[in-house]
């Protein structure tokens, strides 16, 4: 773009006496602000035109990449596609001018859309009962633990600190036992990628607290040998605590309740398409089974956040429930996995693909398969920004030297996700043909690489305007 507006911030684009406004004549008086209350100096504020302003925005607006602008296989972190609805709904006044502290008789509404996400939740997840005040799913996680923890102690088993997490695992899983209180001890996969029962059942003893899994894994696929996990660890008086991060290819098709896990969180910003990323916002609602609903926040000395959670996004995720509805809420699931699987069948001859077999709403490749160029997954993923496509999550999980794990989730349309093929597959040729294209990438974007070591030991969060001849 060659406006040379483009890449200016607001300050830079400042000249003195410009406005974009004008404010009414002043009806109300003078008064005396307190000293104390008083800026000693001018605020150092832009002075621009509107236009300027409309376009300094708008243009800026445009470097931004989300689902509404392109396809995002972002794996792991579910980038699904937001439906309108959902924010009407959210915005509406009855529900956005609501006061935390105003009396429940006169918020009827908005607590009857809070039980009914809750007892929506507990018939998709096979729970007994919710709580939706965890603002994430790592809050949800913590929260999770602490009612396993409480479980423990109120029984007076004390002397249960560890918990077992599989080497596959959300790096969320291990941090949160640690801020519990509770100990890591990891469990390895076998080559397949699944867990590996023989490693866990040297693990198991009485002081066991839980065993944290995620199902589908992290490399997407399905735990097949759930059963005996969880009679194995119920036998040794622990619990099962399920990650619900990857709960969207589960809808339809099974419910973690019906397969053994005592407590689980459900991150609603992924499975129940309600905005995500940029740090938020979020929502980790935490269900137990039957016998363990006094554990959780509001019914036992447990306190995890004030008033109702994230309401907004709960109201987006209920929305979406009721959208669909009970009949095709079961579709989203089989949809999200027959999109990963036509996506890895269609690249794994070109693309290293370690687990080849049938995957669920993700899988991970480990780079291209032709090696010899140096043409790394960064390389790929910085390449694909040139093409329109924002890339999959990269060098995560840790398990492969090269991991690139992709997410197509059920909204894409067959037509968006062949494009996405030929363009990966594009980019595998230049790789051998034109390296330095692929490695020189991002070519059209608005600046290229950064050092990102850098940018995250020194950030520059703030604007010094410079001094006459500086």
């Amino acid at each position: 773009m060659n406006n040379r507006l483009y890449g200016n911030l607001i300050f830079e684009l400042s000249h003195e006496g410009r406005r974009a406004y004008s404010l009414p004549a002043n009806r109300f008086g003078d008064y005396e602000v307190p000293a104390g209350l008083r800026r000693k100096d001018d605020a150092m504020l832009p002075e621009c035109d509107e236009l300027t302003v409309v376009r300094h925005y708008t243009n800026h607006s445009e470097n931004n990449f989300g689902v509404n602008n392109g396809f995002y296989p972002l794996g792991s972190c579910t980038m699904k596609y937001n439906p309108a609805i959902n924010e009407e709904v959210a915005a509406m006044p009855e529900f956005a001018n609501l006061h935390p502290l105003q009396p429940a008789e006169t918020c009827r509404g908005a607590l009857e859309a809070y039980d009914g996400l809750q007892k929506a939740l507990s018939e998709i997840s096979g729970l007994a009962k919710f709580t939706l005040n965890p603002f994430a799913g790592a809050h949800g996680e913590l929260t999770g633990l602490m009612v396993i923890r409480s479980y423990h102690e109120r029984r007076g088993d004390t002397k249960r600190t560890k918990v077992i997490v599989p080497d596959s695992a959300h790096g969320t899983n291990p941090a949160s036992a640690a801020v519990c209180g509770l100990d890591v001890v990891e469990v390895k996969s076998t080559p397949e990628g699944i867990v590996d029962v023989d490693d866990l059942r040297s693990l198991l003893d009485d002081t066991v607290a839980a065993m944290m899994m995620t199902n589908p894994n992290t490399l997407g696929l399905f735990e097949r040998e759930i059963p005996e996990i969880a009679e194995l660890v119920h036998g040794c008086g622990a619990l099962m605590y399920y990650d619900g991060a990857n709960l969207n290819p589960m809808l339809g098709v099974c419910r973690p309740g019906d397969m053994g896990f005592d407590v689980m969180h459900i991150n609603l910003h992924k499975t129940f398409s309600t905005p995500h990323g940029g740090g938020g916002p979020g929502a980790g609602p935490v269900g137990v089974r039957k016998g363990l609903e006094e554990l959780l926040p509001g019914e036992s000395e447990i306190s995890v956040g004030p008033y109702h959670g994230n309401f907004a996004v709960l109201l987006r995720a209920y929305a979406y429930i009721l959208t669909l509805g009970r009949e095709h809420i079961k579709e989203v699931g089989p949809l999200a996995t027959l999109n990963a699987n036509y996506i890895k069948e269609s690249l794994k001859d070109v693309y290293e693909l370690p687990i080849d077999t049938t995957c669920m709403h993700e899988f991970v490749l480990d780079g291209l398969k032709d090696k010899q160029a140096g043409v790394t997954t960064m390389d790929v993923a910085k390449r694909l920004l040139d093409y329109g496509y924002h890339a999959p999550t990269i060098y995560f999980p840790l398990l492969f030297h090269e991991s690139m794990m992709i997410e197509p989730t059920e909204n894409e349309g067959k037509e968006t996700i062949d494009g996405f093929i030929e363009v990966m597959r594009r980019i595998a040729n230049e790789a051998k043909d034109t390296p330095e294209a692929v490695k020189g990438a991002p070519h059209n974007t608005p600046i290229g690489r950064v050092d990102d070591v850098l940018a995250a030991k020194h950030p520059v969060v703030t604007y010094r305007q410079m001094a006459a001849g500086e």
